[in-house]
C-alpha cells in the first residue's frame, strides 16, 4: 500500500503532498505532536535522504526513521527540478511503483503539454484530480495513461459546460433576477395583528 506521495523541488519546497496514513509522534509530555508538524518533519527528512543521493544509484531506499524505517521503502524519480517520491510498505513492488511514477509524470506531461514546476503550483486542483485518478486511499486505481487522460478531458468538458466556478455567482444572481415572483404583499393581517412589510429595493 502507498503510505504517502511527496513531490518537492530541488530546494525541498513541497509542491504536492498526499498522506494516506496518519503519522504522529509521542512527545516527551506524552501528548502527541500535531499531525501537520509531523508531516513537515517527514518531508524534510525524506528530502535530505533523497537529495543527497547520486543520479546513478538505485531509486529505492529504506524509509526514514520518522516514516517507519525499514518497514517502509522510498521509491523516487528525479525529473528536472522535481523529485517524485512514493513511500510504500513491503507489499508493493519497487519496479511497479517506478512504473506508476512514470505513468503519473507522463499523464501530467500530456495534460499540461510539457509539464513544469509552475503547472503544479498554479493548477493544483487539476494535479490533485489527476493523482486521484491514479491513486486513491493508498491503492492504485488506474495505470493506463490513455484512460486517465480521457477522464481528465471529461472533467474539463464538464467544467467548461458549467462555465467554471468563477461564473457561478453571476449565474446565481441572474437566475434570481429572472425569477417570476408574485408581488410581495405590503400588509399582512392575521386576526388582530397587522404587519407592515418594508418595501425592498429591486435588483
Amino acid at each position: 500500500m502507498i503510505k504517502a506521495i511527496l513531490i518537492f523541488n530541488n530546494h525541498g519546497k513541497p509542491r504536492l503532498i498526499r498522506f494516506y496514513q496518519y503519522f504522529h509522534q509521542a512527545a516527551q509530555d506524552t501528548s502527541y505532536c500535531k499531525a501537520e508538524d509531523m508531516q513537515q518533519q517527514i518531508i524534510r527528512e525524506t528530502f535530505h535522504l533523497v537529495s543527497k543521493r547520486d543520479d546513478n544509484v538505485c531509486n529505492f531506499l529504506e524509509g526514514g526513521s520518522l516514516i517507519g524505517g525499514s518497514d517502509y521503502k522510498l521509491i523516487y524519480r528525479h525529473y528536472a527540478t522535481l523529485y517524485f517520491v512514493f513511500c510504500v510498505d513491503s507489499s508493493e513492488s519497487e519496479l511497479g511503483i517506478l512504473d506508476l511514477i512514470q505513468v503519473f509524470v507522463e499523464t501530467l506531461d500530456k495534460c499540461f503539454e510539457n509539464v513544469c514546476e509552475l503547472d503544479l503550483i498554479f493548477h493544483m486542483d487539476k494535479v490533485h484530480y489527476i493523482l486521484q485518478e491514479v491513486v486513491m486511499g493508498g491503492m492504485v486505481l488506474e495505470t493506463n495513461m490513455n484512460e486517465i487522460v480521457a477522464q481528465v478531458e471529461v472533467q474539463n468538458r464538464m467544467e467548461k459546460s458549467e462555465g467554471g466556478l468563477s461564473a457561478a455567482p453571476a449565474r446565481a444572481v441572474s437566475a434570481v433576477k429572472n425569477m417570476n415572483l408574485p408581488e410581495i404583499p405590503r400588509n399582512i393581517n392575521i386576526g388582530d395583528i397587522n404587519i407592515k412589510v418594508p418595501s425592498l429595493s429591486p435588483f
